[in-house]
């Protein structure tokens, strides 16, 4: 959709933004653009390195992913019985 954008319509975009912000607010706007575009790609590589630290699993997870089924000891079994 937006693969080729080329010079006529970033002029174009450039020109209504202009008149829309006006030529004083226009480098304030542009820097606040910057900086949130930058947040974005920087929460965006965090979350990537997050999704990619799944080696360290916990040994639950683990032994989940082998096919082995987890027991727990549970003490509470005395209170469900009549």
């Amino acid at each position: 959709m937006f693969s080729s954008i080329g010079m006529p319509e970033l002029m174009i975009i450039l020109i209504i933004a202009l008149i829309v912000f006006g030529p004083g607010k226009l480098p304030k706007v542009g820097a606040a653009l910057g900086a949130a575009i930058g947040e974005f790609k920087k929460a965006a590589n965090s979350m990537a390195d997050e999704s990619s630290g799944d080696d360290e699993k916990s040994p639950d997870a683990a032994s989940w992913e082998k096919g082995e089924q987890i027991t727990e000891k549970s003490d509470d079994r005395d209170d469900y019985r009549g």
